[in-house]
């Protein structure tokens, strides 16, 4: 079975927050940051992956990420510093 990851992209700080799930992170970190991809993303310029889970299985990730989508702002916010204060982009550490 595919692994799966859940992934938030940002335009900055505290700024707009995009919940993603994908098998292929590198690939879709570049598509976001190419603005390849038409949609939310590209609209609010969200090109900084700021937060990343990785799941055993797809299926696990999709879970996750619905459940992500339905909390307040406040927790996404929460979630994303307690691994990234800074919100740098984590794009780097994918390799």
């Amino acid at each position: 079975m595919k692994q799966g990851f859940v992934y938030f992209m940002s335009n900055k700080k505290n700024g707009v927050i995009y919940i993603g799930v994908t098998s292929e992170l590198i690939q879709r970190d570049y598509q976001h940051k190419s603005g390849t991809i038409e949609g939310f993303t590209k609209k609010y310029n969200c090109k900084k992956l700021v937060y990343f889970e990785c799941h055993d299985a797809i299926v696990t990730a999709i879970e996750q990420e619905k459940k992500l989508k339905n909390l307040p702002r406040a927790k996404k916010i929460e979630i994303i510093e307690r691994q990234n204060p800074e919100w740098r982009d984590l794009s780097g550490e994918l390799i």
